[in-house]
C-alpha cells in the first residue's frame, strides 16, 4: 500500500515529467503527443516507474527509445524543478502504457463479432 508521501511525490513527478515532455526544449519527443499516464514510486522514493502513452504517434518504439536515450537529461530537468521538494531525485524507468492500445484492439474484436439482437429489445 502506498503511503501519502509516495502518492504526493508520484503526482509531483507525473506533473513535472508531463511538463518537461510538453515543453520539450531539447527536442526529445519532437512534435509528438506523449502523456504521462501514471507514476509508481518505490517505498524509499529512489525509483520512479513512469508509464507513457503515445497518442497519434506513428513510430511509438522510436519515440520511446528517444525518451530513454535522454533519460539523464530528463532526470536533470526534473531535479531542477523538484529539487527543493525531495531529498533525492529518483531514478527514472519508463514504460509504454498499453491500456489505450489494448482498448483499441478490444474494440476491433468486438466490432467484428456477430451478436444477434435480443428479441425483447426494440
Amino acid at each position: 500500500m502506498e503511503s501519502q508521501r509516495q502518492r504526493k511525490v508520484a503526482r509531483l513527478i507525473q506533473k513535472e515529467i508531463g511538463d518537461i515532455l510538453q515543453q520539450d526544449k531539447k527536442g526529445i519527443v519532437g512534435n509528438h503527443l506523449v502523456s504521462v499516464m501514471d507514476v509508481k514510486i518505490s517505498t524509499d522514493l529512489s525509483v520512479a516507474k513512469i508509464y507513457l502513452s503515445f497518442m497519434m504517434v506513428e513510430n511509438k518504439e522510436n519515440v520511446f527509445n528517444q525518451i530513454n536515450d535522454h533519460k539523464s537529461e530528463i532526470r536533470n530537468l526534473l531535479g531542477k524543478n523538484i529539487g527543493k521538494q525531495v531529498r533525492r531525485v529518483p531514478e527514472l524507468i519508463f514504460y509504454k502504457d498499453e491500456v489505450e492500445e489494448q482498448a483499441i484492439r478490444l474494440e476491433e474484436i468486438l466490432s467484428k463479432l456477430d451478436i444477434p439482437k435480443n428479441p425483447d429489445e426494440k
